[in-house]
């Protein structure tokens, strides 16, 4: 359906890495999502040539092994392109370990659709990858990625000064963490707000 070298499943979502037929689509959300994820980094508005050649680089490394990044597709609207979930940074060896990123189209927020497809995406990676570590930062600012992250198991093991440099400024992130078959729970509140963390 997606001319994908992977297709994951949830009881709502698709995660695919389609090929570049899919490029208007890509453009599409990048476009209207622009002011909403420029926060999270440099998110450039894509023409669709880009956005095709975005798709095929993604394709390819996927076969190299060197990046697995998925868009997010609703089952009852396979053709709305509503979100993406990257794993790249991939280290090998003793540490087998990769960084997570994502983002959702502002339409589509608090209806669980990231907790969901990140959840099985992350079994992929444990379980098909081989990956023992996955990694996610966010900005202490951004309080949905934060919950979201605890709900997906995420432990809180550090925070970086000026991390990132995002809009005209360096910004500060919360380094996160959840190891296969990891047992400790996380911490109850959160290091920079010392607000509680919400239930699981």
């Amino acid at each position: 359906m997606y001319d994908s070298p992977l297709l994951l499943e949830t009881e709502r979502i698709f995660l695919a890495i389609p090929g570049p037929d899919w490029a208007p689509a890509l453009a599409s959300y990048r476009a209207r999502n622009a002011e909403h994820l420029r926060d999270a980094g440099p998110l450039p508005t894509l023409e669709v040539e880009a956005a095709a050649e975005r798709l095929r680089r993604a394709q390819n490394q996927f076969h190299q092994g060197l990046s697995v990044a998925l868009l997010l597709f609703i089952k009852e609207t396979p053709e709305v392109l509503i979100g993406s979930l990257t794993f790249d940074r991939i280290v090998r060896g003793p540490m087998r370990g990769v960084g997570m990123g994502y983002g959702l189209d502002h339409e589509h927020e608090g209806h669980g659709f990231m907790s969901e497809a990140a959840t099985r995406a992350i079994a992929f990676m444990f379980e098909e990858w081989g990956m023992h570590r996955i990694e996610a930062d966010y900005q202490p600012a951004n309080q949905r990625s934060g919950r979201l992250l605890r709900r997906l198991g995420f432990a809180v093991e550090g925070y970086s000064r000026d991390y990132l440099y995002i809009n005209d400024a360096w910004r500060d992130h919360v380094k996160t963490a959840l190891n296969r078959g990891d047992q400790k729970p996380p911490p109850e509140r959160d290091p920079v707000t010392g607000e509680p963390f919400p239930p699981r």
